[in-house]
């Protein structure tokens, strides 16, 4: 099972940025922003370039 941190998630309410993987991702979606328990969707995530 793979932890590489593959999308950055910026909130759309408290601009808090964090690298997530996809569960962290799929949680967030589901249960909003960890900070401020702003609402997120999918689109509050820009994809991590390869290193």
């Amino acid at each position: 099972m793979s932890t590489r941190e593959n999308a950055r998630f910026v909130c759309p309410a408290c601009t808090r940025s964090i690298a997530v993987t996809d569960s962290m991702r799929d949680a967030l979606v589901e249960n909003g922003c960890v900070v401020c328990g702003a609402d997120v969707d999918p689109d509050a995530f820009e994809v991590a370039e390869a290193a």
